[in-house]
């Protein structure tokens, strides 16, 4: 049976990906070796580092002046490397949009190092729209988002502008569509939603801003030290970074980021298309805020959730429970889940409302 995987993460890869992966732990690069047996300083490895980092920078068409990382700690370890780089050590502050669980928790962590405020939060209805009309002060070392809420399902449509730099933790959405890499001081991500398995946090910096705080920044938390040592300052995390260069050439052998825009913008219309549509359904976020990677609905009356519950089962459906903070159902629809799958749970939805009628 065919396994339709809508996990919110570590989500779905494509197959062509696994396969090769699966391959190169068993021998690599004509070495006689496993990919995870070998030095990360070996040439082998070294073109692999290149490569991914080449097919960022072609696929998100960033700009001269940013250096990109693949580190490890994922967004959570960034929670704290942005404001201790970009956070003046005298007097700084940082404007903080709090849009979800992770957004709360970037915000926490900034608050240890100086003024770091909420500017905005939507926390007052359980996180389910992104506020509108932000006024990000000018005084702000950086003013820090959250692209895309996996847990709540909803996503920042167009960003704001602002007069400071902005920071965004594009953890569940980077890859997804276009972004212009020049509007931001710095994006993050953690690989295990559209890039790779966990263990490897891609980031994006302009060189400009780093330097000019004032504080005594930990080596291993300093981005100049990663960028001058290229990545390689102590062991990478060597499979997620070879699974991410992977998934980012197939992405790009497919028609980029074009292609997979119109790709997701099908997938989510399709499964909005179906719970707006079926009385049995309903959508939590607000529909001109809903995520097109992580669409959150619910059964209008529980009673059928054992039903339903079997029958997506048996349909060969994984991972969409809700997230506990939301209850419910989550479908999380990254760039490697295909149509067909998404079609599947549509399929399920139809048949529990027409057997229920």
């Amino acid at each position: 049976m065919t396994v339709h995987n809508f996990s919110a993460g570590p989500c779905i890869l494509p197959k062509e990906v696994l396969q090769q992966a699966s391959q190169a732990v068993q021998e690599f690069d004509g070495l006689d070796l496993s990919l995870i047996e070998i030095s990360h300083r070996s040439k082998s490895f070294i073109g692999v580092m290149d490569r991914a980092i080449e097919l960022v920078k072609e696929l998100l068409e960033v700009p001269k002046g940013y250096s990109v990382l693949f580190l490890q700690g994922g967004a959570s370890l960034e929670f704290t490397m942005v404001p201790h780089n970009l956070m003046k050590a005298k007097g700084g502050s940082a404007a903080y949009s709090v849009t979800g669980t992770w957004a709360k928790k970037a915000l926490k962590e900034a608050q240890k190092l100086g003024a770091a405020t909420a500017i905005s939060d939507s926390s007052d209805r359980n996180f389910c729209y992104i506020p509108k009309d932000e006024s990000i002060p000018e005084t702000a070392d950086y003013y820090h988002c959250t692209s895309n809420n996996t847990i709540f399902g909803t996503q920042i449509k167009e960003f704001p502008s602002s007069p400071v730099p902005v920071v965004c933790d594009m953890s569940s959405d980077i890859f997804s569509r276009k972004v212009d890499v020049e509007k931001f001081g710095l994006i993050y991500a953690g690989a295990q939603k559209n890039m790779g398995p966990a263990g490897a946090t891609v980031v994006i910096v302009n060189d400009e801003l780093l330097g000019h705080t004032g504080r005594d920044i930990p080596t291993m938390l300093d981005y100049r030290t990663h960028i001058e040592k290229e990545s390689m300052f102590h062991t990478p995390p060597v499979f997620a970074v070879y699974v991410s260069m992977l998934t980012l050439q197939w992405l790009k052998d497919r028609g980029g980021i074009q292609w997979v825009s119109e790709r997701n913008a099908k997938k989510a219309g399709m499964m909005y298309g179906e719970i707006d549509r079926n009385p049995l359904f309903e959508g939590t976020a607000d529909r001109e805020d809903r995520s097109t990677m992580n669409a959150c609905f619910l059964l209008k009356d529980d009673s059928l959730k054992e039903r339903f519950d079997e029958m997506w089962k048996a349909a060969g459906i994984s991972g969409i429970n809700g997230h506990r903070s939301v209850g419910g159902y989550r479908a999380s629809m990254y760039n490697a889940l295909p149509p067909e799958s998404v079609q599947t749970l549509v399929d399920v939805m139809k048949e529990l409302e027409r057997t229920k009628g």
